[in-house]
This record gives C-alpha cells, structure tokens and sequence, in this order.
C-alpha cells in the first residue's frame, strides 16, 4: 500500500486558500472601484 503524501496535500490546500483569496481581493478592488467611480462625476456636477 502506497504512503499517503500528506506534504502535498497541504500545498494543494495553501495553494487553493491563496487563490481563494486573491480572488476575494480581486473581488474588493472591484466593488470599491465600482463604488468610487459614480461618486466622483456626481461630485464634479455639484462643484459646477
């Protein structure tokens, strides 16, 4: 019976939280740039 290679299991594991997480981040950027990005024009407009 083969050896289970549990070191490469926990790296599958760091890898998939990590993608996880720069998804998540992506994710963040997105929604905050989104979010700014309609604020601005309407602030210019009641500068104006």
């Amino acid at each position: 019976m083969a050896k289970p290679n549990y070191q490469f299991d926990k790296r599958q594991r760091e890898l998939k939280k990590a993608k996880a997480q720069e998804e998540k981040r992506q994710k963040k950027r997105i929604r905050d740039a989104a979010e700014a990005s309609p604020e601005e024009p309407t602030s210019a407009a009641d500068a104006a």
